[in-house]
């Protein structure tokens, strides 16, 4: 663990004080690992930059008292190098960082899962993550000693192949995965080589790497990178479109997880939201019936009775469920125009399913660019299981969104 302590400070007085001691520190190495190139951004952000053995796990974990710490990413390192942004820094007082270098997790076994042959789980110590390339997606991810986790898995279409008519049944499969946005290109069903058919699975160094087709009527394949953090209950998933032929796409990553329902669902609001009330509405999708707007997050429950859509400018979702909570991170990047993201602006979105289906959306949407053959769209999204141990959701948001 390294024991070097990086501050920034939110106030302009503080933080030239924050920067005379980062120089100071900056370069500083303990057991492996060295933190470099801290970097303050306009819009708040903080970035910098871990060092460590080839081959490892480095993991950036943040606290606002020096108390209670929280792995923010984690990455394998190929190069030595491995950069960290801190979208949420803005939003505290003060942020300390430090950082810690594991083995990556071996425990990666080929298994059947719900009649799908070749599907592969990971486990560390504390939770497990279910792949099935057969349906090209995330199925599950749950703590170790409970049956079932957040995500949702439609039992109904359990050991099916994909297929066009695959979203005839409401939700499809369930789980995990990743389309293009923005939807408006496509329509719907999703578009198939994105989602509809098999991908195929390799393991090497810890990360299970998802491929699929090329999608024909875009030139453009998805890689998945999948990897579980060697000793927390945290996943990293780091979605590509590769843009293999064709003519140029406008077009950004979306990265869509279908949970359960929950007992409450959490937008934060940013502080400079774009948005005057915090939240939007989608187009053709009405707003949830009841919203509450506290602590700085919009939040909502399912209602039954109606389907339902809100999207907002945030970098994470929360799911609050009876006993468990899920969040899903995937920062909003610095210094772009508001214009660069889908559907008036959004990168984060949820959608909420009426009737007898019950499930919720959680999507959190990169920025969109236009992809030339040869060129890639990238985007990382950071899951992180927590167990309850609040007395009421809000509580809970409250104690995941502290520093």
């Amino acid at each position: 663990m390294c024991i070097f302590l990086f501050r920034h400070h939110q106030l302009a007085v503080g933080f030239c004080f924050a920067a005379v001691l980062l120089a100071a520190q900056s370069g500083a190495r303990a057991d492996g690992v060295v933190l470099t190139n801290f970097v303050r951004l306009t819009n708040g952000s903080v970035q910098l930059t871990a060092s460590g053995a080839t081959g490892q796990v480095c993991s950036l974990q943040v606290s606002g008292n020096l108390n209670n710490w929280r792995t923010l990413d984690f990455t394998n390192i190929a190069s030595g190098d491995a950069v960290f942004l801190d979208s949420a820094s803005a939003l505290f007082t003060s942020h300390y960082y430090r950082a810690r270098l594991d083995t990556p997790v071996t425990n990666i076994t080929v298994t059947s899962y719900h009649g799908w042959a070749n599907s592969i789980v990971m486990r560390n110590s504390q939770v497990e993550v279910v792949i099935v390339p057969a349906v090209g997606r995330i199925m599950q991810f749950r703590f170790l000693d409970q049956a079932d986790g957040p995500f949702w898995e439609n039992s109904s279409m359990y050991g099916q192949q994909p297929s066009a008519t695959s979203w005839n049944n409401p939700g499809s499969f369930g789980g995990d995965k990743a389309w293009p946005s923005p939807q408006s290109v496509w329509n719907w069903p999703p578009p198939s080589g994105f989602d509809l058919t098999n991908y195929t699975a390799t393991v090497s160094n810890g990360v299970v790497t998802l491929t699929g087709p090329v999608a024909p009527a875009f030139g453009t394949r998805v890689v998945r990178r999948i990897t579980l953090h060697p000793t927390e209950p945290i996943l990293r998933v780091s979605t590509t479109f590769e843009k293999m032929s064709g003519v140029n796409n406008q077009m950004g990553v979306w990265v869509i997880t279908q949970t359960k329902d929950a007992q409450r669902i959490f937008m934060p609001v940013p502080a400079n939201s774009v948005y005057t009330s915090g939240y939007t509405s989608i187009p053709g999708n009405p707003l949830p019936p009841v919203l509450t707007v506290t602590n700085n997050s919009v939040s909502f429950v399912r209602n039954p009775n109606t389907s339902s859509k809100i999207g907002n400018d945030a970098g994470a979702l929360l799911w609050v469920g009876t006993n468990n909570m899920l969040l899903i991170e995937s920062p909003r990047l610095p210094g772009l125009a508001k214009t660069n993201y889908p559907d008036g602006w959004c990168s984060a979105e949820v959608y909420v399913n009426a009737g007898s289906t019950a499930y919720i959306e959680l999507e959190l949407l990169a920025p969109m660019v236009n992809l030339g053959a040869g060129n890639t769209a990238e985007a990382t999204s950071v899951y992180s299981l927590f167990r309850r141990t609040q007395p009421t959701p809000f509580d809970e948001a409250i104690k995941i969104f502290s520093p």
